[in-house]
């Protein structure tokens, strides 16, 4: 009996001993698992510049590259989309979400829609053109290559739409699209390089050089536009900094604050080894606004700014990047402040600096 009881608690002792040592191992394979979700080393491949930042009603993050395609991030890993995939252009200008969930992607060459894995592809040239902006309807625009007007899908068709030009316009002037922004009223406001559009739902108003209030020897050469949260239109150029609309009321607000210093004309940019690069805020391709209500721009040369209403903030994104260039900015759905650079990565703001991100 004793041996008996012996043996019993031999087989016990065992027992137990071979449960430790399963828990340890599950629990070693547990951790292991955790790093890999966590785990950032699958960086962002982009070089060539982030055009368009994303964030769809999943929480999956999109990247659009100046010449590289477009980048799907579900937090743990990447998956890249080219022309060889169904892309109209590997150059990705804007990126929105229709009600249905769908992604759309205005290129250089055209429009793409993604739908459960498949790509559909939209041409922006037509032979019929829109004279009458109140004949077509619908809330998704692009900007896709196009010199004289903007396309609107109406849910089946991607019609374009004219631009009224001004009257006596030199030829010589390009009217392509670099930014679309929707106010707080539903009103439209399409920057172009020559001018800014402004559609209502009933007419399509023109602000250029002469109702903008520039001088002769200003060149009006827009990059970027914000409708803000509180009625206010903000205009970013490439030469001339940021031009501020309140109501009638039009200031050049770069100059107002200091920070428009003499350089030459945008034109000269390319011959950039020749001039040095602006350190004012005067080369603007992109505004935002953030859940705070201050107002974001993104500078050619001069890497970031902050207005909080009172005060103008400059940041330096990164000493190591060879350009502080900011191509977008964007605010995700938990608040984060995003930047695309013109090197290809995404930077975060910790709120008083810039973490490389991916």
């Amino acid at each position: 009996m004793n041996k008996r009881i012996k043996l019993i608690f031999i087989l016990l002792i065992l027992t137990l001993n071979f449960s430790c040592i399963d828990n340890k191992s599950t629990e070693k394979v547990t951790k292991k698992q955790e790093l890999v979700v966590t785990s950032n080393t699958d960086t962002l491949k982009f070089t060539s510049g982030i055009r368009a930042i994303f964030q769809d009603s999943k929480g999956n993050y999109w990247f659009g590259s100046h010449n590289e395609g477009v980048s799907f991030y579900n937090g743990k890993s990447f998956k890249y989309y080219t022309i060889n995939e169904g892309l109209s252009d590997n150059q990705i200008r804007s990126i929105q979400e229709d009600k249905y969930g769908k992604i759309w992607f205005g290129t250089a060459n055209g429009v793409s829609v993604y739908d459960k894995g498949t790509f559909t592809k939209y041409t922006t040239k037509t032979k019929e053109p829109v004279l009458n902006w109140n004949e077509t309807n619908g809330d998704l625009w692009f900007y896709a290559s196009e010199e004289d007007g903007i396309n609107r899908f109406d849910g089946m068709n991607m019609n374009y739409l004219i631009f009224p030009k001004p009257k006596n316009a030199s030829p010589d002037k390009s009217y392509g699209v670099t930014g679309i922004s929707k106010d707080k009223e539903g009103k439209v406001w399409i920057a172009t390089y020559s001018a800014l559009f402004n559609y209502d739902g009933k007419m399509t108003n023109v602000f250029d050089n002469k109702n903008l209030k520039l001088k002769d020897d200003e060149v009006l050469h827009i990059r970027s536009v914000l409708a803000d949260s509180k009625g206010r239109i903000w205009i970013g150029n490439n030469g001339i900094g940021v031009i501020l609309k309140k109501g009638d009321s039009i200031t050049q607000f770069s100059k107002e604050q200091g920070k428009l210093i003499p350089m030459n004309e945008f034109g000269s940019y390319a011959q950039s080894k020749q001039i040095a690069k602006n350190a004012g805020l005067q080369a603007v391709f992109a505004i935002m606004e953030d859940s705070q209500g201050n107002i974001w721009f993104g500078d050619r040369d001069s890497g970031a700014w902050k207005y909080d209403g009172k005060t103008l903030t400059n940041y330096t994104i990164d000493t190591k990047l060879n350009s502080q260039m900011i191509w977008s900015i964007y605010e995700d759905q938990n608040k984060n402040l995003l930047f695309g650079m013109a090197e290809g990565g995404v930077y975060k703001f910790n709120g008083k600096s810039f973490d490389k991100w991916l």
